[in-house]
């Protein structure tokens, strides 16, 4: 658990409102029981929903993999309120972005205001079994990119994506010679020819950047909107390395950046295994083993039904460690307080239970009113 932190950094963002969002795990259910869980969400008083973005889920048995964009769809035309997301979908290998940059401005002419897109740089899994897109620099012996070339296509995408809401009709066709390092570039991996929208964005789309290290956190503040974190990493990873790369990458940050009025929003995804029965809090973690993998076989392992053989190995004690396991309300609001006080300003509550249902109403009932008085 990340422990309490005063920083004068601290400061700067104590005026953002603190929102309270829901994950929808696309990993975990089917598209009638997500969209129907996403609009209880909106009904018991949650700021936002965050769909996930998978092709493949991290379970071969029991898993579901629904596509995010026409679930956001539905989810548009039946939620009057919350915010609407994608955590985190990757725009870079079976994905153009000049695609997702018009169905997202066609999400947002649905949802005027109510749209963002979370981004990040992929894992195997979902990527890798689709193969090189056409009009993509072929993948040397079809392996899993290195990190650095899968930031330099991010930082790519969002670029291309952006001049196309921004209104522009864009020509790129020649690699520009910059990368990830350099900031936004040129895109050399989808050439595009006088491509627009026609129907544009009625207002500018956030993009949340995602990632677990300092390389990417600097990226997202100086290219994102918003930055998105996962909780249960310890305290010097957001303290030391993430919240300050994030900083840097803000004070650098492009002057033409989506949404540079507003405040820039911090996200993180809280992992609570809330339940008022505490076995059941314990239990309902095993489904998410995977995520206790360490991080280099989670970005590589392509198959689901290996993910879940190598994460079935794991102990439960260690799946356990990456979430609040509790049936005590104060103990959610204790752990929400202290990423709080690092100066995140956006809680996304992933439950990791097969009752979402059970786990949305006690929340709401039991926890939502203590994190509001935060």
């Amino acid at each position: 658990m990340v422990d309490v932190v005063v920083d004068a950094e601290i400061d700067a963002v104590d005026s953002v409102p603190l929102r309270i969002g829901y994950k929808a795990s696309a990993e975990q259910f089917g598209p009638v029981d997500l969209a129907s869980y996403a609009v209880l969400a909106e009904t018991l008083g949650f700021d936002s929903v965050w769909v996930s973005d998978h092709v493949q889920p991290w379970r071969h048995r029991g898993g579901h993999a629904p596509a995010s964009v026409p679930l956001l769809g539905f989810l548009a035309a039946r939620t009057a309120r919350v915010l609407l997301g994608t955590s985190v979908l990757t725009p870079t290998f079976r994905y153009h972005p000049g695609v997702l940059a018009q169905e997202f401005a066609t999400l947002a002419g649905l949802a005027p205001g109510r749209v963002a897109l979370g981004v990040g740089t992929g894992e195997a899994l979902n990527e890798q079994v689709m193969g090189a897109l056409p009009g993509a620099r072929e993948i040397p012996g079809g392996s899993w990119p290195a990190f650095s070339a899968r930031l330099a296509r991010l930082v790519e995408a969002v670029t291309l994506m952006r001049r196309l809401w921004a209104g522009e009709t864009v020509t790129a066709s020649q690699p520009s010679g910059q990368g990830a390092e350099s900031g936004p570039v040129d895109t050399p991996y989808w050439p595009v020819r006088d491509l627009r929208l026609y129907d544009p964005p009625p207002a500018p789309i956030p993009v949340y950047v995602a990632g677990g290290g300092p390389k990417i956190a600097r990226v997202a503040g100086r290219l994102g909107d918003g930055f998105i974190a996962t909780s249960g990493k310890g305290r010097t990873l957001y303290e030391d390395q993430l919240l300050p790369a994030v900083a840097a990458g803000l004070a650098e940050h492009d002057p033409a950046r989506t949404a540079g009025s507003t405040p820039y929003d911090r996200m993180i995804e809280l992992k609570v295994s809330y339940d008022p029965d505490p076995a059941r809090a314990l239990d309902n973690v095993r489904f998410w083993a995977p995520l206790s993998l360490p991080a280099e076989m989670k970005h590589s392992l392509g198959d689901p039904a290996a993910m879940e053989a190598a994460a079935d190995a794991l102990p439960l004690e260690q799946v356990a460690a990456r979430w609040v396991v509790t049936s005590r309300p104060e103990e959610v609001a204790d752990a929400a307080r202290e990423y709080v006080a690092l100066g995140f300003t956006h809680l996304v509550l992933h439950g990791p239970g097969a009752d979402q249902e059970r786990f949305l109403r006690t929340v709401a009932a039991d926890v939502l009113p203590a994190l509001r008085a935060l």
